[in-house]
């Protein structure tokens, strides 16, 4: 069975929200350098997760269109 959009958005922010705690924990031990990385990650993750959200919200809509037809 394929994995619904909520699914995949759910997944993908909380991917992001462990990078942003990485990165928060690297960057408090001052290394800056994975900090950047983990927030880059976190960042990527998040912009993803946002285009399925927004895909999931137009496939939703489009099913109760269909309903009320």
């Amino acid at each position: 069975m394929p994995t619904s959009s909520h699914a995949r958005a759910a997944e993908l922010h909380n991917l992001a929200a462990h990078a942003h705690l990485a990165a928060a924990a690297h960057h408090g031990k001052e290394d800056h350098l994975s900090g950047h990385e983990h927030s880059r990650q976190a960042l990527e993750h998040s912009a993803k997760a946002y285009e399925l959200s927004q895909e999931a919200h137009r496939e939703s809509a489009q099913l109760a269109g269909e309903k009320e037809n």
